[in-house]
């Protein structure tokens, strides 16, 4: 049945829920019985004995399908445009999600931007609602656990004009465990209309390192208590919504200065650091119910002498995370085609080797097909036993339970209307991030600025691609917002790079303005944006400087008069900056992380907690 056929009015038609039961094998017996599989956020365990006995009906490559979590091109499940189809094609060896459903069973699919999977609200609750019935309509077919990475932030798959909320850093900033579960129930509740049961956020490391560059301002801080409190809170708004959360990425990513999407990282915690640094925000999320964990593609020496990846560590996923920290949820590994897992072993060890370590759900191997024959090839040879693949299913059918997928799978786009980017959604996610936006410096009472007696207004800074589909760019956000408040704003992108003509530019347009406010984006010793905004100060004009992605920034530029820092560069707190630097809204944020001196880093310049006020 194509996506098309659900009419002109966009309503997708919905089969009954006896229908949907029905149509996943082993629950007509339960019926029978007069039950259903499944149990509310909070409720009890769903009956095992009826989803035992779904999967005792599955054939052996039926369980092998349903561990994988898999990407797929796309923006419907069943008709493609012909570039996706190709991609498809080339990538896996189908054509469309359905031919994916019906050839490999997959029991999971993630939604990426870049995959045109998440193009608009009612096209993604169309594809969800494809994908359901594609998976029902196979033989003893089962809904399928639709994932996504929606960490908000610089990490988001859905776009506007669904609400974007401040990253974790940012919410960290604020400290309030009541926005973390505002967040987590609102950002779910979005998710859950369109058809996405399983968001993989939040981030549970804490980023001890300023250095690391595939963590950083995606972690809510660097005090692991702090951390602990954010994610616990965040865990339960996603419960309340009934969207399974994902506390990541066990044993912690925090502190490293390699990216494990381009190489293998070592961590050198001892076993009594990580429990210290690492450890609290795993345990809090277990103790909040936490439906699933993912898996870091890191080593850590002194959790595992054999230098295997935390994913493919049977020391560390069932020594330390199942039978010491007691978790028996969902275990997903981080992506399959990362180097950092596939540095050691293989494309066919590599799935193998994470279920005899532990893991429930494979996410998106470079190669299905190889991956999907290596586990079905160790089963057949006695390496993995059915049982083992059992355990894991087992896990996997009571989530999709406790989610209420086997109650009914299926979304409709007057709900989607309804929720996704209602406006007291989006007044939430206002409010949040005035409470997150940092005051570092405000030497001589800079700000709050005034449009009187500083009207012309010139933003120059770094334009970095907008992270999560909002509408970028920064410069113009900045300059927009600030004109709305009554100034008149100029903006003058000048890059993360600028050269010495567009610094004359800038410099010589700052001659004109009453003041310059100017974004930067992760400034090293070397960075020509430190000769902007030096060349900037030299102009006389009054200069503020926004920190748009790492607080950091601020420690090597140390003549700016007045500093902020937002942690992103999203629409929502750039707005929310605006505000602050009009005197609209007062700064509440202050740093949960430490920015150590350019010139000394074991000196600290700013610490956990420094945040001004007026």
């Amino acid at each position: 049945m194509p996506d098309s056929s659900t009419g002109s009015t966009g309503n997708t038609a919905r089969p009954s829920r006896r229908a949907v039961l029905a149509a996943t094998a082993g629950v007509t017996t339960a019926l029978a019985a007069g039950g259903t599989v499944r149990a509310a956020a909070g409720s009890p365990a769903p009956d095992d004995g009826r989803l035992r006995a779904l999967v005792s009906r599955m054939t052996l490559e039926e369980k092998v399908g349903q561990l994988f979590v898999m990407r797929v091109y796309g923006h419907s499940a069943t008709e493609p445009d012909q570039a996706d189809v190709d991609a498809n094609l080339e990538e896996i060896g189908v054509r469309t999600a359905a031919e994916l459903l019906a050839k490999y069973r997959v029991g999971g699919i993630i939604y990426f931007a870049w995959a045109h999977n998440t193009r608009a609200p009612h096209q993604i609750a169309d594809l969800s609602n494809g994908i359901q019935r594609a998976s029902l309509g196979l033989p003893r077919g089962l809904p399928v656990l639709i994932s996504t990475d929606q960490e908000h932030g610089i990490v988001a798959r859905v776009g506007g004009p669904a609400t974007l909320f401040p990253g974790a850093m940012a919410v960290g900033a604020g400290g309030s465990r009541s926005d973390a579960r505002a967040l987590g129930r609102i950002a779910g509740r979005e998710l859950r209309a369109l058809g996405i049961r399983q968001n993989y956020s939040p981030v549970a490391d804490v980023n001890v390192n300023p250095a690391n560059p595939v963590i950083g301002v995606r972690s809510f801080g660097a005090d692991p208590e702090s951390v602990a409190d954010l994610v616990a809170a965040e865990v339960k708004g996603y419960e309340s919504s009934r969207v399974a959360s994902t506390a990541k990425h066990f044993p912690g990513h925090g502190d490293t200065v390699d990216d494990s999407h381009a190489k293998l990282p070592y961590i050198h915690h001892t076993r009594e650091q990580w429990e210290r640094l690492d450890a609290p925000p795993f345990r809090a999320a277990i103790a909040a119910g936490i439906d699933s964990i993912m898996t870091a593609h890191i080593v850590v020496p002194a959790l595992d002498g054999s230098e295997d990846p935390a994913t493919l560590s049977r020391p560390i996923l069932t020594g330390i995370l199942r039978e010491e920290l007691g978790y028996d949820g969902v275990v997903v590994t981080d992506s399959l085609g990362m180097e950092g897992v596939r540095t050691k072993y293989g494309d066919d060890r590599v799935p193998v080797l994470a279920l005899k370590a532990g893991v429930d759900q494979l996410l998106n191997p470079p190669s299905l097909d190889v991956a999907w024959n290596a586990v079905l090839k160790a089963v057949r040879d006695g390496e993995l036993t059915e049982a083992r693949l059992d355990e894991s299913i087992l896990r996997i059918l009571r989530l999709k339970a406790k989610l209420g997928l086997f109650e009914d799978p299926y979304v409709t786009r007057e709900g989607v209307d309804r929720v996704v980017g209602a406006r007291p959604h989006l007044a939430a996610a206002d409010r949040i991030a005035e409470r997150t936006t940092t005051l570092l410096v405000n030497e001589g009472g800079l700000l709050p600025l005034s449009r009187r007696s500083r009207p012309r207004l010139l933003v120059v800074g770094a334009d970095p691609a907008s992270p999560s589909g909002t509408t970028g760019p920064p410069t113009g956000v900045l300059a927009g917002a600030l004109t709305e408040l009554g100034f008149t704003a100029t903006a003058l992108p000048t890059g993360t790079a600028p050269s010495a003509a567009t610094v004359a530019r800038a410099v010589a347009a700052a001659r004109d303005a009453d003041a310059v406010v100017v974004g930067t984006y992760n400034v090293g010793a070397s960075s020509s944006q430190k000769t902007l905004v030096e060349q900037l100060l030299a102009t006389g004009t009054p200069v503020v400087a926004v920190a748009v992605r790492n607080p950091y920034d601020v420690a090597h530029l140390p003549g700016v008069p007045a500093y902020l820092a937002t942690y992103s560069w999203t629409d929502v707190e750039l707005r929310a900056a605006a505000r602050v630097i009009a005197g609209r809204v007062r700064p509440r944020g202050t740093l949960p992380v430490p920015v150590q001196r350019a010139d000394d880093p074991a000196t600290v310049l700013y610490p956990v907690g420094h945040g001004l006020r007026y």
